[in-house]
């Protein structure tokens, strides 16, 4: 029998809704849209907050996470639901109900489905079943492309965002999405730009100079042969979660 009472729900349930409690998070850019306030105000609030808190020497890098550019500066700052929570305690009740609403919106699209039925679970097994064969058919398509771009690869340089959508055979549209949904790249100046922990981990070399035609400073970043093979998979599994 599968229970259907609050009171028999088995333990590892209740581990899993703690799980998606602390694994959703919410950037300073959705706060700021959510509240009207300026995302710098937001950035600012942010700030002040982890200040007072780390006076007693909290760790906060795995519940406040920023997003910097080139230059050093923040332009996203994520925090997890508690981090949330907590910062909305300075701010009006018509403005924190806006956002905890939005925060109950991303804990129920992350929380796992439990049949309450029988037939709700063997319904919920075939879907699974069904998924896992999509996904090993898509993985079987995918493994020799990204044996070639391991390949091609090690005896290439760097290469720009079309020459990597080419070689990946990726539509230009849904990469460039999936860059910025990934927080990859952001736009800077109507260009695309990595965020400064993915040149950290050398998978981009950021050139910058000045136009020859025109005098204008230019930035212009190119996937490294590390950053390709990293970002296939990344591409991959794109693809796996689109089949599924």
């Amino acid at each position: 029998m599968i229970p259907t009472g609050t009171n028999n729900r088995p333990r590892h349930d209740l581990g899993a809704a703690e799980n998606v409690a602390r694994n959703v998070t919410m950037s300073s850019i959705e706060i700021a849209e959510l509240t009207g306030k300026e995302h710098k105000n937001v950035i600012r609030d942010i700030r002040a907050m982890r200040g007072e808190l780390e006076k007693d020497g909290s760790d906060l890098s795995h519940d406040i996470r920023e997003e910097l550019d080139a230059r050093g500066y923040a332009v996203c700052i994520h925090l997890t639901r508690e981090m949330t929570e907590l910062l909305l305690t300075g701010y009006s009740v018509s403005l924190r109900l806006k956002v905890i609403r939005r925060l109950n919106e991303l804990e129920a699209k992350q929380a796992p489905r439990v049949p309450q039925t029988l037939a709700e679970a063997l319904r919920l097994a075939a879907d699974q079943a069904e998924r896992i064969e999509q996904q090993q058919a898509a993985l079987a398509i995918a493994a020799p492309k990204a044996a070639f771009v391991d390949q091609y690869v090690e005896n290439s340089g760097s290469m720009s965002f079309r020459q990597a959508a080419k070689l990946l055979k990726a539509n230009e549209r849904r990469f460039r999405q999936l860059l910025l949904d990934k927080g990859v790249m952001y736009y800077l100046g109507g260009t695309l730009a990595p965020y400064q922990h993915h040149i950290d981990a050398g998978r981009f070399h950021v050139k910058t100079g000045t136009s020859e035609r025109n005098q204008h400073a230019f930035t212009q970043a190119r996937f490294t042969p590390k950053g390709m093979q990293w970002v296939a998979g990344l591409w991959a599994a794109y693809q796996l979660e689109a089949a599924a």
